[in-house]
């Protein structure tokens, strides 16, 4: 069975692409999946264009991965036992592809394959998207109360995850062509590995690669576009070698921050040193996270997981291992110039490296030696 998972941020980009992706494979079974207020799970499935089967699920938690994984899964796994061939997932709007396509690896057999993960996207709201500040429940996006990410928060994960992006504009507003032109600048450089595409048919099936996508969402991981485009959109990448001053640095996060659609990287903060921390900024929200040692710092027979050393082994240094700052922002009319001289204002001095870290203290709490919790910004 060859799977084609389809996420989005709202039920009419996911139903427009859905039923173009239909059109253009007349065999696929389409299956769409909602969830309603208080665990209603809607499940319709689709055939030749003809609505064949429509159920209703009320789940015990209404969440987001149990619709995955007491619904979605189980469907898979029907139609695979009946013999069709291919099929076509909408997931419900708000649900990452990524966990909904490890819970399908997890529960199902080698004989089935994802073969391409697909963002419906409208290119005109993209920018929009990224800096509305509330939440997916409080936009209206999904109906779980305790979803607190934001709906950039949610694109940039589909962006840095999925191999495709399907441009979907319902007809409910006339699309400005200049925003759509905009959003289209800005996908390629927010997701330069992504195949955007407006017809269905010009997907390439095959293309998807579990192992990468998830390389690609690991925290304060850095991919950038391999060439510089002609959008009004860049991406600046900084690297710095010595630990950041951890007031200095807090001092210039805003000002690093400012103006970016979306800032990542890994940070070497000398009141925590022995913790690689990921930072995180996506619209008007910056936030920190601990996310373990650095390869460096962990004991010699501790287990690493290839996914999270590839940057390491990238990185290494003769001296200090993988302990260093690589910080990336992408947005409009940023200053290379500015941002490396903020970096370089944080970089301890030659007294500082000589006076050591242990007088320093944490403003962000992020060292667990400390006893603290991560903080967001």
């Amino acid at each position: 069975m060859h799977l084609i998972v389809i996420s989005s941020l709202d039920a009419l980009c996911r139903q427009q692409a859905c039923e173009a992706m239909a059109g253009a494979n007349q065999q696929a079974v389409v299956v769409l999946h909602d969830l309603l207020e208080n665990g209603l799970v809607i499940r319709r499935i689709f055939t030749d264009g003809t609505l064949v089967e429509r159920t209703e699920t009320q789940l015990e938690h209404g969440c987001l991965s149990c619709t995955v994984r007491l619904d979605v899964v189980p469907t898979v796994e029907r139609l695979l036992d009946r013999g069709d061939e291919t099929v076509v997932i909408g997931l419900p709007p708000g649900v990452s592809a990524d966990s909904a396509i490890g819970a399908l690896r997890r529960a199902l057999p080698r004989s089935v394959t994802v073969v391409s993960a697909v963002l419906a996207c409208a290119p005109d709201s993209l920018e929009d998207h990224i800096w509305d500040k509330h939440t997916l429940y409080e936009s209206g996006f999904t109906p779980v109360p305790e979803d607190h990410r934001t709906p950039g928060e949610f694109l940039i994960g589909e962006l840095c995850f999925n191999d495709t992006v399907l441009l979907a504009e319902p007809a409910l507003v006339p699309v400005d062509p200049a925003l759509r032109r905009r959003g289209i600048q800005l996908i390629g450089e927010l997701a330069p590995h992504a195949d955007v595409v407006v017809d269905p048919a010009e997907i390439r099936t095959g293309r998807h690669d579990y192992q990468e996508a998830q390389c690609r969402t690991i925290p304060g991981s850095v991919r950038i576009p391999a060439a510089v485009s002609a959008s009004p959109f860049t991406t600046v990448t900084h690297r710095a070698e010595r630990p950041l001053h951890p007031e200095r640095f807090r001092d210039a996060l805003a000002a690093l921050a400012e103006g970016c659609c979306w800032l990542r990287g890994r940070l070497w903060i000398a009141a925590a040193p022995r913790c690689r921390i990921a930072i995180h900024g996506i619209g008007p929200l910056v936030w920190l996270e601990n996310t373990g040692p650095w390869l460096a710092d962990r004991d010699a027979g501790a287990a690493s997981d290839l996914l999270d050393t590839v940057d390491a082994h990238l990185d290494w240094h003769q001296e200090h291992g993988d302990r260093c700052t690589v910080i990336a922002a992408t947005g409009e009319g940023l200053d290379p110039a500015e941002i490396a001289g903020l970096l370089a204002g944080c970089e301890l001095t030659d007294a500082e490296m000589d006076a050591g870290f242990a007088a320093l203290t944490d403003p962000f709490r992020l060292d667990p030696a400390q006893h603290l919790a991560p903080h967001s910004n």
